[in-house]
């Protein structure tokens, strides 16, 4: 391979991103047309996801291939835990209940923790950087739509306090795709599991918007 595997991996699976950012769920959320339970819901079904990324973090820090990925400034679990008290009440864990797509989802990403690094690498690398990128949006319709204070309770999941500058943290992040201990074939491996990462993301937003309508 002769360009950088993190430019091979956003050019490959382009595609999957436009289609997951161009839900019909998530048009209408941005768009103002659904109302704070969807977002609730959506933030449930976030923390089923990085439960699976999280659980076994500090396992993998040692790991050759997915250790240097591993940054505690990136850790969201806490996040949502409080932005789903302030969402939910204390007792948001009794209420708490994943979308059959959202178990499709969280469980790849348990399989991969568990078993393989290079495809936790590849959920990883969707769920973060997004999360520092685009998915920034999302805080900005949260907090004009229902009035949350400015990066505050129930919009913590999308504040990095850790990172004060995300542009030079997403660069450092490229570079380590771009040095990952991987050889072509299990590159191309990576690539296909980032494509899947995306659907499996796109599922759960097909399934919200059939739980959310937008109705006229």
């Amino acid at each position: 391979m002769n360009e950088a595997f993190s430019t091979l991996l956003r050019t490959a699976s382009h595609e999957q991103h436009v289609e997951t950012n161009t839900s019909t769920f998530m048009t209408d959320l941005l768009g103002g047309g659904l109302g704070v339970e969807a977002y609730a819901r959506y933030t449930e079904q976030l923390w089923f996801v990085y439960e699976a990324l999280e659980t076994d973090a500090e396992r993998l820090a040692s790991d050759p291939v997915a250790g240097p990925f591993i940054r505690p400034e990136l850790l969201r679990r806490g996040a949502l835990e409080r932005d789903l008290a302030y969402l939910r009440g204390a007792d948001w864990r009794a209420t708490l209940r994943a979308l059959p797509a959202t178990e499709a989802y969280a469980a790849r990403v348990a399989t991969c923790a568990r078993e393989w690094s290079g495809g936790y690498i590849a959920h990883h690398y969707t769920r973060y950087l997004g999360d520092l990128s685009g998915r920034q949006i999302i805080r900005g319709t949260a907090e004009q739509a229902w009035g949350f204070a400015r990066k505050g309770d129930g919009v913590r999941f999308y504040v990095f306090e850790g990172i004060g500058n995300p542009a030079a943290f997403k660069r450092g992040y490229r570079e380590s795709l771009d040095g990952v201990r991987a050889d072509d074939l299990e590159k191309q491996r990576i690539i296909a599991e980032c494509k899947r990462a995306f659907a499996l993301n796109t599922a759960v937003f097909h399934a919200l918007g059939e739980e959310f309508p937008l109705t006229a």
